[in-house]
């Protein structure tokens, strides 16, 4: 397929109202020109707002959005000329595969043999060959799920709005599709929003992840950095399994039940303050086992060991009766700690794992 060059897009300042409700709370957004951004969030967030701002199906009570340079505030949807993705696929049951990613093409009163040379190599780069002739409820999920990314991208658009696509999909089929869709991003470069409210997904696929919750952008950063230094208790919660503990500052240091915090990490200027505790970043030994000085130390019972194929998670109840989850390797590592239930147990984490963060800015 021919491509255009990946254009940026800005909002200005957005907000939508539904009577004293703001579903979207004065958000200012940059995506970069071919740049793969999420929108991730809870139900209720703002996130398919935004979408649905930028699509054109919601007019915002104020601000702008730009696309390049244009502005496309009050813009109706046709005339925007994005290619978007529904989370029901909105195919057409009484027409072919080849009909459906077709239509957007006919809309636009291209030739016919521009048309067909299109949809064949739009079905070509979904990994769809030869499957034209068939109707939709002949396809598996996974299949309509390409037929409709084949519809939305087989006139060349410049942007590409996804709301939720793979929902429908069982599991395995799930993650297979995250791979497939980022491959067709990497060979089209289409500027991409994606919303979901699957956090593993937002990793998977995204360039940058924008966390939305109470209609403004809480965190903007690459998965790895959301992942690894959140800015917020919302956030640290939201993205991940985290267990927080409430840190108090003593003297001129940091305490969790009068016992010594440790961290080589920026530590917030705001109370009240949290640690962030990764299951997998934790160590799980005996009690009497020796450890560094410089390592924090939380004392507790093992509660349950559950194996869950490639990891072991251990639950452990802290002294304040917090539960604290701790990832254990399914190998020989894992498998060489002889630890029972009702056990006492000793949690260590290094001063560098260790990630404080404050409440919502």
């Amino acid at each position: 397929m021919e491509r255009r060059g990946p254009v940026g897009i800005r909002f200005e300042a957005v907000s939508k109202l539904y009577g004293a409700h703001a579903a979207l709370d004065r958000v200012s957004l940059e995506v970069e020109p071919g740049e793969f951004l999420t929108l991730l969030g809870p139900s209720g967030s703002g996130k398919t707002t935004l979408l649905m701002v930028l699509a054109g199906f919601t007019r915002p009570t104020s601000g702008r959005v730009l696309v390049g340079e244009r502005d496309v505030t009050r813009l109706p949807p046709h005339q925007r000329d994005f290619g978007v993705v529904f989370q029901s696929y909105a195919l057409f049951p009484h027409m072919t595969v080849a009909q459906n990613v077709a239509y957007p093409l006919r809309m636009r009163g291209r030739p016919r043999a521009e048309i067909a040379r299109r949809v064949e190599e739009a079905l070509a780069l979904v990994r769809l060959d030869g499957m034209g002739e068939r109707r939709p409820d002949q396809l598996s999920g996974g299949q309509r799920q390409r037929v409709a990314l084949a519809r939305a991208i087989v006139f060349e658009p410049r942007v590409l709005l996804m709301d939720e696509p793979l929902s429908a999909l069982d599991k395995k089929l799930r993650e297979a599709m995250q791979i497939e869709i980022r491959r067709l991003h990497e060979r089209l470069g289409i500027t991409t929003l994606y919303v979901t409210h699957d956090q593993r997904e937002a990793l998977t696929l995204s360039d940058r992840v924008a966390v939305i919750e109470g209609g403004r952008i809480r965190q903007l950063d690459p998965p790895r950095l959301l992942y690894e230094q959140p800015r917020s208790r919302f956030v640290a919660e939201f993205v991940g399994e985290a267990t927080l503990l409430p840190i108090a500052r003593v003297g001129g240091g940091l305490a969790w039940r009068g016992r010594p915090v440790r961290t080589t990490r920026p530590v917030p200027e705001t109370d009240p303050l949290f640690l962030v505790l990764r299951p997998e970043r934790l160590e799980l030994s005996p009690a009497a086992a020796a450890h560094g000085a410089e390592a924090n130390r939380f004392e507790g019972i093992l509660e349950d060991l559950v194996f869950q194929g490639e990891s072991r998670l251990a639950e452990v109840r802290l002294e304040d009766g917090t539960m604290l989850a701790v990832r254990l390797p399914a190998g020989p590592r894992g498998e060489s700690l002889a630890l029972a239930r009702g056990a006492p147990v000793l949690v260590t984490v290094a001063p560098e794992d260790a990630v404080l963060v404050g409440e919502l800015p």
